[in-house]
């Protein structure tokens, strides 16, 4: 059974919601009253902000008037666990979200990108951590999500460009950066891999790093997120993520053929990581 969002189902929940009651011809203050709730609680009901459940929900329908049986199973989608929580993780909002994209295009100028990561190279930068527990679920957690990659039942189609120099950057000794560059090699048969090499000098948005994903419906709005030092933030408005995206293409454009960048991994494997291990 193909993962779902909790918080993408409340989203879509919200919005239908929100259009079934205007459809409806009422306002927030007139339905508001009619559901035994104030104006501002129905108001973050329509913009996900809080959860409306299969009750509710029903309630809604009979007061406008409009039977949908998809909504009844929207509510009780949004209000499941995320599947993150079987290995006793609590939030994960991005992965949340990700877990129901159908594309990801990220820029990672420092490190492999997380969905390509091998185990051992997880490890490794996991390993100054001191609480081990957290660390096992959270890389138990990264392999699930690398299964979307060749899931043939709902695939995420990824676009990832990375910095010759995380090719380059020892993490976890030889052996490690040998058998993640050689992932990666496997990986670019099934996913789009680019390099911006060193040689090519400066890059727009050089230092940082981004993950655009889009989603399979027309009304879920594309998603920014950007990490930095304390945390990350998660972006929807619009005009952000378009410009984004421009950034995105200009990296496409500055970076080595996907051809090309199997090459250059596989001349780094060559150069950098052959021989014994560290």
């Amino acid at each position: 059974m193909a993962k779902t969002s909790p918080t993408l189902r409340r989203l879509r929940l919200a919005r239908r919601l929100r259009r079934m009651r205007e459809n409806a011809g009422l306002s927030l203050d007139e339905a508001a009253p009619r559901l035994y709730k104030t104006r501002s609680a129905l108001g973050r009901i329509e913009n996900a902000e809080t959860r409306a459940d299969v009750h509710l929900v029903r309630s809604m329908m009979d007061l406008y008037d409009h039977f949908d049986p998809d909504l009844v199973d929207l509510a009780w989608q949004s209000v499941q666990p995320g599947w993150w929580r079987a290995h006793g993780i609590e939030d994960r909002g991005f992965v949340d979200m990700e877990t129901e994209a159908c594309t990801s295009q990220v820029f990672q100028a420092v490190l492999v990108p997380g969905l390509l990561q091998t185990e051992g190279y997880v490890r490794a930068l996991f390993s100054t951590r001191l609480d081990r527990e957290r660390t096992e679920r959270d890389i138990a957690v990264r392999l699930v999500r690398q299964e979307r990659l060749t899931d043939t039942e709902a695939p995420l189609a990824l676009h990832a460009i990375i910095d010759e120099a995380a090719l380059r950057r020892p993490v976890g000794g030889r052996e490690v950066m040998r058998e993640q560059l050689r992932h990666l090699v496997r990986m670019a048969e099934v996913v789009t891999i680019q390099v911006l090499s060193l040689a090519g000098g400066v890059y727009p948005a050089m230092g940082t790093t981004m993950t655009l994903l889009s989603f399979p419906e027309d009304e879920d709005p594309d998603l920014l997120h950007v990490e930095h030092p304390v945390g990350a933030l998660q972006i929807e408005k619009v005009a952000e993520v378009a410009r984004a995206r421009l950034v995105f293409e200009q990296l496409e454009a500055a970076a080595l053929s996907p051809e090309e960048s199997v090459e250059l991994i596989e001349r780094v494997i060559a150069e950098t990581w052959e021989g014994p291990c560290s």
